[in-house]
C-alpha cells in the first residue's frame, strides 16, 4: 500500500499541511522541521504524487528542451551536448525535470511544443538556437508561454534570451588573424537562416573593413555545423587561384573537417593555412594541431537559460524580476593552429 502524506505527518508528529509545505519549499517552514519531515519521507519511502501536486499548484516542475530538427547535427556536435548538460544541471538543482522534444520540420516542432504546454506536461520551453522568422517563437510569444531562447531574435527583441555577443566574438577572432599579418582571410559560415551565422559573418566583415582589408564573396562559404561542411569548404578554398591564408570557422566540428581535408592534401597548419574556430569544445585542444577556438561558455549558456526560464515560471513572467537579455562572455583560446605570423614583405 502506498505511503501517504498523512502517514508521513503522523510519523513526524506534524500536520499534513506542514508536510505539504515542506514539499513546496514554503518559506515559513523552518530548516529543522524540513529536515525532520524529509528524513521521515526517506524512511517510509514516500514519493509525492506529481499529478496531484500539479493540479493544486498549477505547475508541473518540468521544462522542455526543443532540439534542432537535424539529429545528425545534434549528436555529432559536442556543443549541443554541453548545452544540455548545463540546462539539466541547473534544472535538477532547482527541483525541475527536463523533457526533450523535437520535430522533423517547423510545423511538427510547433505541434510538439503545443501538446506539451497545453497538455500541462511542462511549464516552459528552452530553444537551443535562433532562426529568422521562427514559427516556434511566434507560437510561444503570442500564446504567452514562458520560454527562453539561447540566441537572439530579430523579430522579437523583448523576449527572454541568453546569448553571446557573437558579432564582437567573431570580430575578435578575425582581428587575431589580422594581427598576425594575414590579409586574405576566409570565413566558413553556418546555415544562413540562423541568426548566429548572420552575426558571426558580420563580425568577420566588420573586422576586415576596420583594418582596410578586402572581403571577397568567394572567401565566404556557407554550410552546416558538420565535419563534411568544413571538408567541402577547404577543398573549395584551396583550389582558388588567390586563396586565403587564414580561415575563421563558425564551429569546431566544421574546423575538424577542414583539418582532415588539409591533412589529406599534405598542407600544413598553421604554415599553409591558419585556423580559428568557435565553441572551444574539449576535442579542440586534442586535435592535430591543437585548434585556436573562441570559448563562448557553452555550459554557462545552458545553465543560465535553465535558471532564467525557471525564474520566469516561478515569478509568473513578472518583467521586473529579471533582465530580458543575458550575455555570456567570450574568450579566445589561442593554440597552435593560429600561431604563425605572415612574413613581412621586403
Amino acid at each position: 500500500m502506498a505511503v501517504t502524506i498523512k502517514d508521513v505527518a503522523k510519523k513526524a508528529g506534524v500536520s499534513p499541511s506542514t508536510v505539504s509545505r515542506v514539499l513546496s519549499n514554503h518559506p515559513r517552514i523552518s530548516e529543522e522541521t524540513s529536515r525532520k519531515v524529509k528524513l521521515i519521507m526517506d524512511q517510509l519511502g514516500y514519493h509525492p504524487n506529481i499529478m496531484a501536486k500539479s493540479l493544486v499548484s498549477k505547475t508541473t516542475n518540468s521544462i522542455c528542451i526543443l532540439l534542432p530538427k537535424s539529429a545528425e547535427e545534434l549528436f555529432s556536435n559536442f556543443f549541443f551536448m554541453e548545452l544540455i548538460r548545463g540546462i539539466v544541471t541547473q534544472a535538477s538543482r532547482l527541483g525541475y525535470d527536463v523533457l526533450i522534444s523535437s520535430g522533423a520540420n517547423e510545423k511538427e516542432e510547433v505541434e510538439s511544443v503545443s501538446r506539451l504546454l497545453n497538455g500541462r506536461r511542462v511549464d516552459g520551453v528552452i530553444l537551443l538556437y535562433s532562426r529568422q522568422n521562427d514559427p516556434v517563437i511566434e507560437f510561444l510569444h503570442k500564446g504567452g508561454h514562458p520560454f527562453v531562447l539561447i540566441g537572439r531574435s530579430e523579430e522579437y527583441p523583448d523576449i527572454l534570451t541568453v546569448d553571446n555577443d557573437n558579432i564582437q566574438a567573431s570580430y575578435d577572432a578575425t582581428k587575431h588573424l589580422i594581427a598576425l599579418g594575414h590579409e586574405r582571410i576566409g570565413f566558413v559560415s553556418g546555415p544562413p537562416e540562423l541568426v548566429v551565422s548572420k552575426d558571426r559573418l558580420k563580425g568577420y566583415q566588420d573586422a576586415l573593413r576596420d583594418a582596410g582589408l578586402e572581403s571577397r564573396p568567394e572567401w565566404i562559404v556557407e554550410g552546416e555545423f558538420l565535419q563534411d561542411s568544413g571538408y567541402r569548404a577547404m577543398s573549395f578554398f584551396m583550389n582558388l587561384p588567390n586563396r586565403p591564408t587564414a580561415l575563421v570557422m563558425i564551429d569546431d566540428v566544421v574546423a575538424f573537417g577542414v583539418l582532415r581535408g588539409l591533412h589529406e592534401l599534405k598542407y600544413k597548419v598553421p604554415e599553409d593555412l591558419c585556423l580559428v574556430s568557435f565553441n572551444n569544445i574539449p576535442l579542440s585542444e586534442l586535435s592535430t594541431p591543437p585548434l585556436s577556438s573562441m570559448d563562448i561558455g557553452i555550459y554557462n549558456l545552458g545553465y543560465t537559460a535553465s535558471q532564467v526560464l525557471i525564474q520566469a515560471v516561478q515569478n509568473n513572467d513578472d518583467d521586473k524580476a529579471y533582465p530580458k537579455r543575458q550575455i555570456i562572455p567570450h574568450r579566445l583560446m589561442v593554440r597552435e593552429s593560429s600561431m604563425y605570423s605572415v612574413p613581412k614583405k621586403p
